[in-house]
């Protein structure tokens, strides 16, 4: 009985993945070599900023074949990102140093270290810096969708360092809406 139940539910748990994570787990053969990236590096050892952060990119989209995209964000400052959605990509906030804020809907999350809270797709969110010393904020994409190439694009569109975008068009270009302006963070 309990074989069966377990059975049930890893069926259940297979089911629920996304079809190109799924045909990956067919697939033996990975989609690249295992690799590391070192604490502050960048998978390709470039220097990014992004709005308010520094950051590194640590699983590129290639890496896996679109089923995940990792960046991480250095915040010395406060603030974040505008509310906006995703329509086809759930977000995972995890801080590994500093204090977060992260609403996702209606819901408000403090996140310390070691802390998580899911964004699922189509669900407004936004986040914010809101500690008083550095903070560090591990960012994944699942499945990637356009992410990387949105982030890599800023600076083609004119978004200077330091920014953050809010234009709509841009951002419905790779599968998000604008919703409203960033949290408040004091």
């Amino acid at each position: 009985m309990q074989e069966i139940r377990r059975r049930s539910f890893l069926q259940l748990a297979l089911a629920a993945l996304p079809l190109p994570l799924l045909a990956q787990t067919k697939n033996t053969s990975p989609l690249t070599k295992p690799f590391r990236v070192s604490a502050g590096l960048d998978r390709e050892e470039k220097k990014r900023s992004i709005g308010l952060s520094s950051t590194t990119y640590k699983v590129l989209t290639q890496d896996t074949g679109g089923a995940l995209f990792v960046l991480e964000q250095s915040n010395q400052k406060k603030g974040g990102p505008p509310r906006h959605l995703h329509h086809d990509v759930d977000e995972l906030f995890y801080s590994l140093e500093g204090e977060y804020i992260v609403e996702v809907g209606s819901e408000r999350f403090r996140l310390k270290p070691g802390d998580c809270a899911l964004g699922p797709r189509e669900i407004p969110h936004a986040w914010a810096f809101a500690g008083g010393s550095p903070g560090r904020l591990l960012i994944s994409f699942a499945p990637a969708g356009k992410m990387e190439a949105f982030f890599n694009e800023r600076e083609n569109h004119g978004i200077k360092p330091g920014a953050y975008t809010t234009d709509a068009s841009f951002m419905r270009a790779f599968g998000m809406e604008l919703i409203g302006p960033p949290l408040v963070v004091e």
